[in-house]
């Protein structure tokens, strides 16, 4: 009965410190990368549709994106995309390929990021310690029924709180390393 509480805690421990890590992707930082393009949709033939699904997306250098589409047509819309999305960038079409200018980072802009990303952590946190409180209360409610004994509920929610402290020290390396990323010049 522990090992099944603390494998479902464990999972979605872990699907707290994915979903971060996901976002943290996102967030734009001083180089160019791939994964700040994903929430651009482009209407392709009526179906918004994920912008590397309609092109390749590439970064030739540390500030510039190249997207070169799969069908010319699909130019004039990519471009309308992007101006839409909240990326930022303004695109320079030349007929065939579109490149995005990432733009520099201002200090004071570096900080708002830097404190996005707090944001984000700590709802991460929220995530594992609700994950945490659940298994504690699913341990409770089972030696409440007799299914456990009392050393069984105290072990197990000894080794929920060493995962707990586990998976919080990750989301705290992981943005650790975001904000060194994102103050880095």
């Amino acid at each position: 009965m522990t090992e099944q509480v603390k494998s479902t805690a464990k999972a979605s421990m872990e699907k707290a410190l994915s979903a971060l890590s996901n976002e943290l992707k996102k967030v734009r930082t001083g180089r160019a990368q791939i994964s700040m393009l994903d929430n651009v949709r482009v209407n392709y033939y009526g179906n918004p549709t994920p912008l590397n699904q309609v092109s390749a997306v590439s970064t030739p250098d540390a500030k510039t994106f190249l997207i070169a589409p799969w069908e010319n047509q699909m130019l004039k819309e990519i471009e309308q995309a992007i101006q839409k999305s909240d990326v930022g960038m303004a695109p320079i079409n030349d007929g065939k390929v579109i490149r995005l200018k990432l733009p520099d980072l201002t200090e004071q802009r570096r900080k708002e990021l830097v404190k996005s990303c707090s944001k984000l952590v700590e709802e991460s946190k929220v995530a594992i310690r609700m994950a945490r409180r659940d298994a504690n209360e699913a341990l409770k409610n089972a030696q409440k029924d007799k299914k456990i004994s009392e050393d069984d509920n105290k072990r197990g929610q000894d080794e929920i709180q060493k995962l707990t402290d586990n998976y919080i020290a990750q989301a705290d390396k992981l943005s650790a390393e975001k904000e060194k990323e994102i103050m880095t010049i």
